[in-house]
């Protein structure tokens, strides 16, 4: 039978199946090694979105809180050009404190030291302006400056002009943010 035996391998199969089963092998090897690919292609494509979805939230998230800062100086400016140009003589104190209110620094302290001054002349001229903003619109904003200028309207009437006049102003304001609110810091007539 030494010429007859049949060679086995170990285990008592033949070495085609073996083949076979390597070959098998090697695929499944192979497709778990593309799984692996492309679960780690999957994890990237994830990971660039959620951060380009993140990118874009705070794109938007910043252009609609630069909105809103516009919108709050454009309010405070015309708050602050309506109370600058809105005066009356019957209730000086009233209407020089809301100018105050809304006003800081430089323009505050010269404001404040002309007051008494101011009050003694309107109240003898009896006069009193009533004011109307027209048109308002930023020439310069960062996160805590801003330049605004102002077109505004006012009918003034006192001792000399008892019927009114009219009177334009165009103004620049300067405005600072202080604890969460624009207050004018400077006001120039201009133009």
């Amino acid at each position: 039978m030494s010429g007859g035996l049949i060679s086995r391998p170990v285990g008592g199969l033949s070495s085609r199946p073996v083949r076979a089963l390597r070959r098998l092998g090697a695929r499944l090897a192979g497709a778990a090694r593309g799984g692996r690919a492309m679960a780690a292609g999957l994890a990237v494509a994830t990971a660039v979105t959620t951060a380009l979805a993140v990118w874009l939230g705070v794109q938007v998230y910043e252009q609609r809180a630069a909105e809103q800062r516009h919108q709050d100086i454009l309010a405070a400016a015309r708050q602050s050009a309506l109370n600058f140009t809105s005066l009356d003589y019957r209730h000086y104190e009233r209407d020089s404190k809301n100018v105050l209110k809304g006003a800081t620094g430089d323009f505050k302290k010269q404001f404040a030291a002309q007051t008494a001054q101011l009050t003694k002349l309107v109240a003898k001229n009896k006069s009193v302006s009533k004011g109307q903003v027209l048109e308002a619109g930023i020439t310069r904003a960062d996160e805590d400056s801003a330049r605004v200028l102002v077109v505004a309207d006012s009918k003034v009437t006192n001792t000399a002009a008892p019927d009114g006049q009219a009177r334009t102003y165009r103004l620049q304001l300067d405005l600072e943010l202080k604890n969460g609110s624009w207050l004018t810091s400077g006001v120039e007539f201009v133009g």
